[in-house]
């Protein structure tokens, strides 16, 4: 984007950065379940049968329905699906069911016309619901592409009209893997174009006074998706409108990778005041993706009264314009390089506290990547082997791995005989009035309100500092961030590991484990979309630490900051899916899952694909019945070749392109 434009625009993607706030939006019908305004965030999800089956799909949305679904949307992929909505909708009435339908639409128009008849809101994609995608780069001059702009009016008015006549509210749903070549030659595969690919379907929609919109920004990369929604937010500002948002991460995968995935761009978003619908797209039953959208969104039902208690001891909200930092595009905050360790260009570090285990048993660290032998009293690193783990006050009473940092309290540190691989963590007064330092590495704990204390104007600065930001705030997110602004205002350069703390009071396990996904995955993922933080550290006592390091690990993957395994941009399945996408899912991640740093797209149709995959290094398409086309990239390499064996036909491919590699048996 252009930095005259960035400029003239920063400042009102929302309320404020440092402290929670609702950006208002205009309140849409839909049935009788309304959208924005002062309405609840509103949740929502898609079936996944085909929309023949009127009986299947009925019972679906009744399960949806009574996992939490407020919306139900569903594909009309022709007219004879169109036309079979109004059945649907008969049948879940005649069951006392009321929720209002959204037919999802995309190459058809004439579908979204009789759809738009019968339910209570159309999705359309504004990348291909009048324009046919070939990956072309044209070259066009102003007149030309404000002939295409023209061409679009034509062929989306007539679906607008009906709208208008029937009370029918519309999603302008833009995904960053399907833009238009128009877009695409202009713009480029950019937030945007994402922005731009939107604002020309709103603009008809005003010229033709109709304003029962939703507008939505996805993409299967959580920075790519943050930028874009703050990016329209922003121009729509600029233009005098505040359109609700439907905010969701596509193809966001199945298990922990889905939930992280998901929490990491919607999270961050919900963070920032924005947002008036969620749903999560997770390759499972849909059912299952309610109750994740319900545990993001539940976090801000009561920040209102939380704000409206600390304005007296906080400042009047920073904004965007009070900043250098550029909210659109993604540059990590510049740090020096402590102990060619941490900060600079090296990847953030991840913590772990085996301070309450048994330290006589080297098995303990297994759970965080370094895998004991008995027989050759050797480790081997897992793929997620952490950098710092955290004794505090106690000794292990084994050897660690000579490349693994331990982390003591001060005061037990300084009696270590033998200091090698080991660092102290100091309070902020302990740092300041003791001078018995570590000459390699010295972190140091500390609250963002400690910033403007005496205690802290009095730090010793060198390179050997490195901070631990805590926080005891229930606006953690936004009370860390404003430590990183203040720090920017500061010019100070000094490496942060960012700390969070989580415990809840349920006996679930599985319920323990998502919501860790989920907060972690907004509160750390928030906060690396924008480049802040050198390392995290999980701390949640009652959860195994295996599953706290897979969580720091796979936040890390979904914000693009480190990648220690492969990525799969699995879409959510629904009527047009050509094969069973959690079978498939688990067949391919099965034999693939150790290909570190391959983003594989598993797409059950071509509306998904090849452009739904976005950045993905390999593609395997639904084409039909039992048929499978792979891509490399963008480029279909095998068209239509039986599904019984196109993941071997994948394999092939990703060896013939030098980019796999056996697994270790370890």
């Amino acid at each position: 984007m252009d930095m005259d434009a960035v400029k003239l625009l920063h400042g009102r993607y929302c309320n404020s950065l440092t402290e929670y706030s609702r950006f208002v939006t205009r309140e849409v019908a839909i049935g009788d379940v309304p959208m924005g305004g002062n309405n609840p965030i509103r949740i929502q999800s898609m079936t996944t049968t085909d929309t023949m089956d009127t009986i299947g799909t009925v019972e679906q949305s009744i399960r949806m329905v009574d996992a939490g679904c407020e919306y139900v949307r569903i594909t009309a992929p022709s007219i004879k699906e169109a036309q079979n909505l109004a059945e649907i909708k008969k049948q879940l009435r005649m069951r006392g069911y009321t929720v209002p339908l959204v037919a999802d639409i995309h190459f058809t128009p004439n579908a979204a016309e009789v759809a738009a008849r019968i339910v209570e809101k159309v999705r359309v994609n504004p990348g291909n619901y009048a324009d046919k995608k070939k990956f072309d780069q044209i070259d066009y001059t102003d007149a030309q592409y404000q002939g295409e702009l023209s061409r679009i009016y034509q062929k989306f008015a007539p679906l607008v009209k009906i709208c208008k006549e029937y009370g029918t509210a519309m999603r302008i749903g833009t995904n960053h893997g399907s833009l238009s070549d128009r877009i695409m030659s202009r713009y480029g595969d950019t937030p945007q174009g994402m922005v731009e690919s939107a604002m020309e379907f709103i603009r008809i929609c005003e010229d033709l006074n109709y304003n029962s919109l939703v507008i939505s920004m996805k993409s299967s990369n959580p920075q790519v998706m943050v930028q874009a929604y703050r990016l329209l937010v922003e121009t729509m500002v600029a233009e005098g409108m505040n359109y609700p948002l439907h905010l969701g991460v596509t193809e966001a995968g199945d298990g922990e990778d889905g939930r992280i995935k998901s929490a990491v761009g919607i999270g961050t978003l919900l963070e920032d005041g924005l947002g008036d619908t969620v749903r999560v797209s997770l390759t499972e039953e849909p059912e299952a993706e309610a109750p994740v959208a319900i545990a993001l969104v539940e976090r801000y039902s009561s920040r209102k009264s939380l704000v409206e208690s600390q304005k007296s001891t906080q400042d009047s909200g920073l904004k965007t314009q009070d900043l250098q930092h550029n909210p659109y595009e993604y540059k990590r905050r510049h740090t020096y390089e402590a102990n060619a360790f941490i900060g600079g260009h090296m990847v953030p570090r991840v913590v772990v506290d085996l301070s309450n285990k048994n330290l006589k048993d080297p098995a303990i660290l297994s759970d965080a990547g370094y895998l004991y032998s008995p027989l050759l009293d050797k480790y081997n690193m897992a793929e997620q082997s952490v950098d710092f783990v955290y004794f505090a006050d106690e000794l292990p009473s084994f050897n660690l791995p000579g490349n693994l940092k331990q982390l003591y309290n001060y005061k037990t540190w300084l009696k270590l005989a033998d200091k090698t691989m080991c660092h102290p963590l100091f309070t902020l007064d302990e740092y300041v009035q003791d001078a018995d330092r570590s000459s390699a590495l010295n972190l140091v704990k500390l609250k963002p309100a400690d910033i403007d204390s005496d205690a802290f104007g009095a730090l010793p600065f060198d390179q050997s500092l490195v901070f631990v930001l805590e926080t005891e705030s229930a606006l953690g997110m936004t009370d860390q961030r404003s430590f990183f602004f203040k720090m920017e205002e500061l010019g100070l350069d000094v490496p942060v590991i960012v700390k969070r703390e989580y415990s809840f009071p349920t006996d679930d396990s599985e319920l323990k484990t998502q919501n860790l996904q989920l907060y972690a995955g907004t509160d750390l993922g928030a906060l690396l979309v924008d480049g802040f933080g050198d390392g995290i550290w999980i701390d949640a006592p009652g959860i195994e630490t295996k599953i706290i390091t897979s969580t720091a690990f796979g936040i890390l993957q979904a914000t693009r900051s480190r990648i220690s395994k492969t990525e799969y941009i699995s879409c959510p399945s629904c009527g047009r899916t050509l094969f069973d996408l959690m079978i498939t899912t688990q067949m391919i991640r099965s034999r693939t899952s150790h290909l570190k740093g391959l983003k594989i797209g598993i797409m059950g149709c071509i509306v998904n694909g090849p452009g739904e995959m976005a950045d993905a290094d390999y593609g395997y398409v639904g084409s039909g019945t039992d048929k499978i086309t792979l891509y490399r990239g963008k480029e279909a390499v095998k068209k239509n070749i039986n599904s019984a064996n196109a993941l071997d036909e994948l394999i092939g491919i990703i060896k013939e392109d030098g980019n796999w590699v056996e697994q270790e048996n370890i």
